[in-house]
């Protein structure tokens, strides 16, 4: 991902989000130098995952697939992309957060082995106020 695929990005990410990350937000995660990558298909912005790296540890920011891309297995192989890219960087463990109300993501993070152990309260925003998010994590 690069600045000149922020436009298109943000379209995508503004039809499946009820609250999505800005421009300036995927602006400042490439800025700090975050693993941003893009998944295209015949020319098509399929899906995109953000992911940062600390000592030992992978954080997946933001993994998203189009809405006219989802239930074909997208994110399933952009997140076990996540996992691979994750043991490349010397990761032993890779976290995440997730809003409960995302029964998808939820079921895609058991599915490839996370399991919940935290929560973070008030995290997302939300209709009417906010929303926990259940923190996950993989040991790789």
């Amino acid at each position: 991902m690069a600045d000149r695929d922020l436009p298109a990005v943000v379209a995508v990410e503004g039809r499946i989000y009820e609250f999505p990350w800005t421009e300036g937000n995927f602006r400042d995660a490439l800025r700090s130098g975050y693993d941003a990558v893009l998944v295209e298909f015949g020319g098509s912005l399929v899906g995109y995952r953000v992911m940062m790296y600390g000592p030992g540890e992978a954080h997946l920011l933001n993994l998203s697939i189009a809405a006219e891309w989802q239930r074909r297995g997208f994110g399933r192989q952009l997140l076990l992309a996540c996992l691979h890219d994750a043991r490349q960087a010397d990761a032993q463990t890779l976290f995440l957060e997730v809003r409960p109300s995302n029964v998808a993501g939820i079921a895609l993070y058991e599915g490839t082995g996370f399991s919940r152990i935290g929560v973070r309260r008030g995290y997302y925003p939300a209709v009417g106020g906010r929303e926990d998010a259940w923190v996950m994590s993989r040991p790789l």
